[in-house]
């Protein structure tokens, strides 16, 4: 099955598998992808995650999803996409949006890579908003 839009299909596929309750989810990879994905570990959102190169085309990325140990509620409240194919948003360093008052965390493509919205104002640098977290 081939998508119009990648990302919001790897957020969808996250997002689902929450509702779902489930442990893992499996995602074609992709540079983008991968990128979110080690965004999302360093912030804590995910549990952990593992690039498998020997599964499809481009590989797969396996991601543990973390769930809050008493209430048994996912850390990941909610997750949206900003930018999409139809519709792409770019930001300069100074208007780059915070998400809930800075609680949350805007993925931001930059000429630097990709990094988080707080990342992007400290280096100075705008960019693509692709999606946002918390």
């Amino acid at each position: 099955m081939i998508t119009t839009d990648p990302i919001a299909d790897y957020l969808t596929r996250i997002r689902n598998a929450q509702k779902a309750g489930h442990r893992t989810v499996v995602i074609p990879a992709s540079k983008m992808k991968k990128g979110i994905t080690e965004i999302l570990y360093d912030q804590g959102f995910i549990l952990k995650y593992k690039f498998d190169d020997s599964e499809g085309i481009g590989g797969v990325i396996k991601i543990a999803i973390k769930y809050d140990p008493e209430t048994k509620e996912p850390i990941i409240k909610k997750l949206g996409r900003i930018s999409k194919p139809g519709l792409r948003k770019y930001s300069p360093a100074n208007e780059i949006p915070r998400i809930i008052n800075g609680l949350g965390v805007a993925i931001v493509s930059t000429s630097k890579g990709l990094m988080t919205d707080k990342q992007a104002r400290n280096e100075n640098v705008g960019g693509e908003l692709v999606c946002y977290i918390y």
